[in-house]
């Protein structure tokens, strides 16, 4: 495993979070799906103008779905719960996991609720993404229709921050049976603050920190986050890679170089990453290293799931990689 661990420098600091290990699944996660329709483009398009694609593909998306994803191309058990709507594109988000060994079978259907989808353009000059998407009500979870039995199911439960109320009791029924919870965490909204302080590994998108702490500065921001409860804090950076804050010291991980097609679903893969490396025991040193080194891969493909890598591929990247 010498070709997964840090480029040098600082002692390698374990994480000190107690994983159970008699579970169906090494990974439960419960948040959003979504079908992207990505739209390659050479350059934005202005008002009142047509311009030509130059490539179109449809693929699953979401958050936590996505993050899955990654967790199975890695080899890891992985259970996803969430809601579709009742058409095609909940079948398409559905059987999108299915293929990739992610256990579906607690999806629930959201009856005449067209499913979660999004407009992705890409430019194709810098892999620099717009997304437009759309959401129908009804695809809420509500805190009723979960069960704490197959919530509680893995190893690690992941979730993210859309609808607040159930992750917020999911989380509370993992962290009841010492169950280590992570969230992916974009954007605030009421409620965001108590469902952080009920997890233990806080990963958000650049900006979260200030925006929910108040602070502008970077490292204060998370600082403040780390003051709400989560053992670990760290945001993804881009271009910058990502930064973590645990028990009072900060580990910046530098990103990867690589030639960029599309940036959707980095962060995802990062978060999927991340998570097997916690389930292994890794150093958070070496966690960072291959959550960005997993997040570079997927940017080398179209869409976030195109270029997921396996284990095999990532451990190659970084025998032969430089950040």
């Amino acid at each position: 495993m010498s070709c997964i661990g840090p480029a040098g420098g600082r002692p390698d600091v374990k994480l000190a979070l107690k994983i159970p290990r008699d579970r169906p699944f090494d990974v439960v996660g419960l948040g959003l799906n979504a079908v992207d329709f990505l739209c390659v483009i050479p350059r934005f398009p202005e008002p009142n103008t047509k311009l030509r694609m130059l490539q179109f593909a449809r693929q699953g998306g979401g958050q936590v779905a996505t993050a899955l994803v990654t967790c199975a191309r890695l080899g890891l058990r992985t259970k996803y719960i969430g809601k579709v709507g009742s058409d095609d594109l909940g079948r398409f988000s559905r059987a999108s996991l299915v293929e990739e060994g992610v256990e579906a079978s607690d999806v629930m259907v959201a009856v005449g609720a067209r499913s979660q989808f999004a407009v992705i353009l890409v430019e194709g000059a810098t892999g620099d993404r717009t997304i437009l998407w759309d959401r129908d009500a009804r695809l809420a979870l509500r805190p009723d229709e979960l069960d704490p039995e197959k919530v509680c199911a893995g190893r690690v439960l992941h979730l993210d921050g859309h609808d607040v109320a159930a992750p917020l009791q999911a989380a509370r029924w993992a962290r009841a049976r010492g169950i280590p919870v992570v969230l992916d965490a974009e954007t605030v909204k009421e409620g965001t603050a108590e469902l952080v302080r009920c997890v233990d590994v806080l990963i958000t998108a650049a900006g979260f920190p200030q925006e929910l702490s108040g602070v502008t500065d970077e490292a204060k921001a998370l600082r403040a986050l780390a003051r709400l409860g989560p053992s670990v804090v760290c945001v993804t950076l881009g271009v910058r890679g990502a930064l973590a804050l645990y028990r009072g010291r900060f580990f910046p991980a530098p990103a990867f170089k690589v030639e960029c097609v599309d940036t959707t679903g980095a962060g995802d893969v990062f978060h999927g990453a991340f998570i097997y490396g916690m389930l292994k025991g890794w150093a958070l040193q070496t966690i960072l290293r291959f959550a960005n080194a997993a997040a570079a891969m997927k940017c080398r493909g179209l869409g976030g799931r195109q270029a997921i890598p396996t284990l095999h591929e990532l451990r190659e990247f970084l025998r032969h990689g430089e950040t």
